[in-house]
């Protein structure tokens, strides 16, 4: 159950930056020397990380299990 609301906490701080980011882009647009729109991908990017790296946990301590038809389990 951790590691199910580890991976919603994880998806939602990866939209949280990316609309952050959106927002920082256009706020910016007028200032060359703004760097907040960089620093928000660098946020995203380690959020999307540390997400893969939680599914591939869950994936494969069977934590998660694919239920997909298609799979055959």
């Amino acid at each position: 159950m951790f590691l199910k609301a580890l991976i919603v906490f994880l998806l939602i701080g990866v939209l949280a930056s990316l609309f952050a980011g959106l927002g920082f882009l256009f706020k910016d647009s007028g200032k060359p020397d703004s760097r907040r729109t960089l620093y928000a991908l660098g946020v995203r990017i380690a959020f999307a990380a540390a997400l893969l790296m939680a599914i591939g946990y869950g994936l494969a301590t069977d934590q998660l299990a694919l239920s997909a038809p298609w799979h055959g389990r």
